[in-house]
């Protein structure tokens, strides 16, 4: 996916667990760090949903991937055979091999699009639930401000790895809501290769 997975940015949270907090106490308590990305991927509930999205996008990948390999042979066609073929069999495979990565660019696209979407939807919900946790853990634990240091928008220069909660809300939302365990989350479809007119996100042929 071009973009992160996150839908909420970091200093959003912040500026909510601060002001949930001011309105427990007004002495000043504790302050806390999270990486709330890793915590959201990190929890059974998150590696579930990245398993079944995986699992929903990889025919999609697996054939994105065979018409990147097409190409790419109908590229080493013409560059093994350009100076033995006729200007018109040239002619013909530029012009397969341009119009198949169009094609394949804008289906890359697409499922990317919607990829994008998904993952969206499903961090949404996730993160309303991780906020739950954060704020009873905050108020539990007498924390007035909690930081989330993955968003670089948050201006946290330092911070000490004692006041990191990461793994204590990790633990804490698993505890409250299991589910099924799994190792990554879902891969990117792959890019084109790129043609003359192919989108400039699109990076170079293969050789």
């Amino acid at each position: 996916m071009k973009k992160n997975l996150l839908v909420f940015p970091g200093l959003a949270l912040a500026a909510c667990l601060c002001a949930q907090a001011q309105t427990k106490a007004a002495a000043p308590g504790k302050i806390g760090i999270i990486h709330i990305q890793n915590a959201i991927i990190s929890t059974k509930d998150g590696q579930k949903a990245a398993t079944e999205l995986q699992s929903r996008f990889a025919p999609k990948k697996a054939e994105i991937e065979k018409k990147q390999n097409d190409i790419a042979q109908l590229q080493d066609q013409l560059r093994k055979g350009s100076n033995t073929m006729s200007d018109d069999a040239k002619q013909k495979l530029m012009r397969d091999i341009d119009q198949n990565t169009k094609s394949l660019n804008r289906e890359t696209e697409d499922a990317q699009a919607e990829l994008d979407q998904e993952q969206g939807k499903i961090m949404q919900e996730l993160g309303q639930r991780m906020m739950a946790v954060i704020t009873k853990y905050a108020k539990d634990n007498g924390f007035s401000l909690i930081l989330d240091v993955s968003s670089p928008q948050t201006p946290v220069l330092y911070a000490a790895n004692e006041i990191d909660i990461t793994n204590d809300i990790i633990s804490l939302y698993d505890r409250n809501a299991p589910a099924s365990p799994m190792t990554t989350l879902p891969s990117k479809p792959p890019a084109a290769p790129a043609a003359t007119a192919a989108p400039a996100r699109v990076g170079p042929p293969k050789k």
